[in-house]
């Protein structure tokens, strides 16, 4: 593995190089498809260690990308993401400081290839909802994460989608409100829980994924 900045996201020469690495791993995909899929895994990364630190420590670390390390695999795939130093601030405040990192990044990367940002926002959303429901679960502090996810887009803004649950069963799931393109990258299906795609059919897919 090998440890970037993530102040690199705003290098065009570095996003250059991502979707060189992307095209490689998916093939003769749109660069718009393939900043798209890259984003998806990167945006899960930045804001997970900010989420997961503030719910199961109970202390936050910094969402900036001068703060924030990105692990890599030489052929492109992100692996993991520390950031090096905690963030004084509340749950709100702490939405502020990621909408400031999540503004530069998606910026870089419709830049990069083409992708809306409002579409590149829609998929930070996502990653927020569902790094923030994962770690409420680990915790057994589901009503937490969602309060936490509820401030965080507060302090965002307008940008940000507004992330959505729903239940299935007696599980909480994200109620998605981006697409990854990774079928349009692939050739495979549609994620199970993809919105482009029949409500029923979602559902039904969904329904069949849970254990």
């Amino acid at each position: 593995m090998t440890a970037y900045r993530a102040a690199l996201i705003i290098d065009p020469d570095w996003m250059a190089e991502r979707l060189r690495l992307a095209r490689a791993l998916y093939g003769p995909a749109p660069k718009r498809v393939l900043g798209t899929v890259w984003w998806y895994s990167t945006s899960s990364l930045l804001v997970a260690p900010p989420l997961e630190a503030l719910l199961h420590t109970g202390r936050a670390v910094d969402p900036a990308l001068d703060a924030v390390t990105l692990q890599i695999h030489p052929d492109g795939r992100l692996v993991d993401a520390h950031s090096s130093r905690l963030f004084d601030g509340d749950a709100t405040a702490l939405g502020t400081a990621m909408g400031d990192a999540l503004a530069a990044a998606v910026a870089s990367v419709s830049s990069a290839c083409g992708a809306g940002e409002r579409a590149l926002w829609a998929i930070a959303a996502d990653s927020i909802a569902n790094r923030a429901l994962w770690a409420g679960q680990a915790v057994d502090d589901v009503d937490g994460a969602l309060t936490l996810v509820g401030a965080v887009a507060d302090g965002i803004g307008p940008a940000l989608p507004r992330p959505r649950f729903e239940r299935y069963r007696e599980r909480l799931v994200v109620r998605r409100v981006s697409c990854c393109l990774i079928d349009k990258a692939t050739g495979l299906d549609k994620c199970a829980s993809c919105p482009n795609q029949h409500p029923d059919e979602r559902a039904r897919r969904i329904l069949a994924a849970l254990p």
